[in-house]
């Protein structure tokens, strides 16, 4: 690549992020993978960032949600900050565009897989804080990031993932706790996908998939609530 169109994905970059770095090396270090190098890499931007992003995020739950208790506004920050919500941010920013990483990471899919692309976005939030030691800079700019996704957000028991949901519900009714066992797993890692049977007393026997045991359990979980509030076990 060019120093020109080095310089033109560099500013099309700092657009997306509404950000344009007077340290342009610390956004280079952000996006650099640890397959790269072990020792100038972004896993330390990543830990600054994390630590920011929550209490960004917990700042602005705080104030546009007086009348929620700490329980509420706990999950609430959960939902955000998690790898699948920093998934979708980094898409949104385009990411995977600009990722540094070793040639065998970018052939296994690298630069689309959620955990790095999640990873990166703390990477660049803790990069802009270094570059600007301003918060209230840093947090207009990662709020900015999130307008699209705060109005999904409702203070509901709804932002407990479907797992902690169903085993609630079987809890309160003293049922016994469900039983998850994979089945089947196809493919080679990290490119693998799961399926999941789940087991609850007084129904048949259901599956779930998903592209980690997790997932798949997640899923199926969320199949027996639906069912679970059509009728009662």
């Amino acid at each position: 690549m060019t120093k020109v169109h080095s310089k033109l994905n560099e500013i099309r970059l700092a657009s997306r992020i509404g950000y344009l770095f007077k340290q342009p090396e610390l956004l280079q270090l952000a996006l650099t993978h640890r397959s790269v190098s072990h020792k100038h890499n972004y896993e330390r931007l990543e830990f600054l960032g994390d630590s920011l992003l929550g209490m960004i995020i917990a700042n602005y739950l705080y104030h546009a949600y007086p009348n929620e208790n700490e329980g509420r506004l706990t999950r609430m920050r959960a939902t955000l900050v998690r790898q699948e919500a920093l998934g979708k941010i980094a898409n949104d920013l385009k990411l995977s565009q600009n990722l540094i990483l070793s040639t065998g990471e970018l052939k296994s899919g690298g630069h689309h897989r959620e955990s790095i692309l999640a990873d990166t976005v703390e990477a660049i939030i803790g990069a802009i804080y270094l570059d600007c030691h301003d918060l209230n800079q840093l947090s207009s700019v990662v709020l900015k990031w999130y307008e699209p996704y705060f109005s999904h957000i409702e203070p509901t028991d709804q932002l407990k993932d479907p797992k902690s949901r169903l085993q609630e519900y079987l809890q309160a009714r003293k049922k016994p706790l469900p039983v998850y066992d994979v089945i089947d797993i196809q493919g080679d890692a990290p490119n693998q996908h799961f399926t999941v049977e789940c087991k609850v007393e007084g129904m048949s026997v259901m599956k779930g998939e998903g592209l980690s045991r997790r997932f798949a359990e997640q899923a199926v979980a969320a199949d027996i609530l639906k069912l679970l509030e059509k009728k009662s076990i």
